[in-house]
């Protein structure tokens, strides 16, 4: 019965066109005043210590390093890079776009700040050649989301701090489907632009294409502090998070001097706004899993499926619908909170590797994204 209630109150806020956040929050609160014993006071301390978990740490690092990233000249830098690259084949500024933004994600983390960087860019560049408007956006709405795939992902830390997983084996985990979803994209546009006759940018040369990756090497090496650093053991994935925030920052500033020293703060704001938004959301959809969990609802949901006798495949099916059904709705860090607590213990008892699983989710989180 409260479950019941707890569902029907969160559509019914979403539906009035409540935020996401407060409707997850204020339909936790009601839940719980009204079929638990626990105490405002109780609730307060539950989303209090909830927020100190020592991943979530990592998320305001990635961000302000995203800040930095968008803002500075990084993205230019990586688009000329990409479109020196792959720009001589057949639709080759899509195909470099795609490439731009798998470069990005690789240092941002985030699909949104993907999608900004290099579309706000590219899309107009797109247009002016010939690629049909639609075309161009929809390129980028689904090269972006390749943000939450290709490590780092703030998506990814949030998955591991519901779960208690790895966040290096997350990370590892995404790079090649990442890869693999990139490749796939750019393929598909080579054969959309010879069946639309999109034209080729003429290659730029060997002394152009050296010049332009020397330009934006800068920025690529982030990808090697990161990945380098947690993977041979000389930082934790947070602690990759703040080395990466410095760096996009001193780059930024002292390197490619596209951020004045007094424009700093703003770009800080810019990411304290950012961070305050993510973290109240995840903070309410933590206090809405913590109801489920105070009402056995995933153990009761495990018990029933296993009783049903399902196979780990079909589970995963089930598992796909149901979060390609709510990434129409919902924000991906607020589904993943909610859903990981509920599908996490039936995928253990089937035998699903934790990581497979969560990689599963990300990718329909970037499904979501796009719907």
């Amino acid at each position: 019965m409260s479950a019941a209630i707890l569902f029907i109150l969160l559509f019914l806020f979403m539906l009035m066109g409540i935020p996401i956040a407060i409707s997850l929050g204020l339909s936790s609160v009601i839940t719980i005043m009204a079929f638990a014993d626990d105490s405002l006071a109780s609730l307060a301390d539950k989303v209090f210590h909830t927020m100190h978990h020592s991943t979530l740490m990592a998320i305001p690092f990635f961000v302000l390093a995203s800040a930095f990233l968008t803002t500075g000249g990084v993205a230019r830098r990586m688009i000329r890079f990409a479109v020196d690259a792959v720009g001589w084949l057949k639709g080759g500024l899509g195909m470099a776009s795609v490439l731009a933004c798998m470069l990005f994600a690789a240092v941002s983390g985030s699909s949104p700040a993907t999608v900004v960087a290099i579309g706000s860019i590219v899309i107009v560049g797109m247009v002016k050649q010939g690629y049909p408007q639609p075309f161009a956006a929809g390129l980028i709405c689904n090269a972006g989301t390749l943000g939450i795939l290709i490590p780092p992902s703030i998506v990814m830390v949030v998955y591991a701090a519901a779960t208690e997983v790895s966040v290096g084996r997350m990370f590892m985990a995404g790079v090649i489907p990442g890869l693999l979803m990139g490749l796939l994209l750019m393929l598909a546009i080579y054969f959309a632009a010879r069946r639309r006759n999109l034209p080729a940018e003429p290659f730029a040369g060997w002394s152009e294409l050296s010049k332009s990756a020397t330009n934006a090497s800068w920025g690529l090496f982030l990808i090697v502090i990161i990945m380098g650093g947690i993977y041979g053991g000389i930082f934790t994935p947070t602690e990759a998070a703040a080395v990466s925030a410095v760096y996009a920052g001193f780059i930024a500033v002292f390197v490619y001097r596209d951020i004045k020293i007094k424009e700093v703060p703003k770009v800080l704001v810019d990411a304290a706004k950012v961070t305050t938004m993510l973290m109240f959301i995840i903070a309410n959809a933590f206090l809405f899993a913590h109801v489920l969990t105070t009402e056995r609802i995933p153990q009761l949901i495990a018990e029933t499926i296993i009783a049903w006798g399902l196979a780990p495949w079909a589970f995963l099916i089930v598992v796909n619908i149901l979060l390609l059904i709510a990434g129409n709705f919902m924000e991906p860090s607020a589904i993943l909170l909610i859903m990981a607590p509920i599908l996490f213990p039936i995928a253990m008892q089937l035998g699903i590797d934790p990581i497979h699983l969560g990689i599963i989710m990300v990718v329909n989180m970037e499904i979501g994204m796009i719907t």
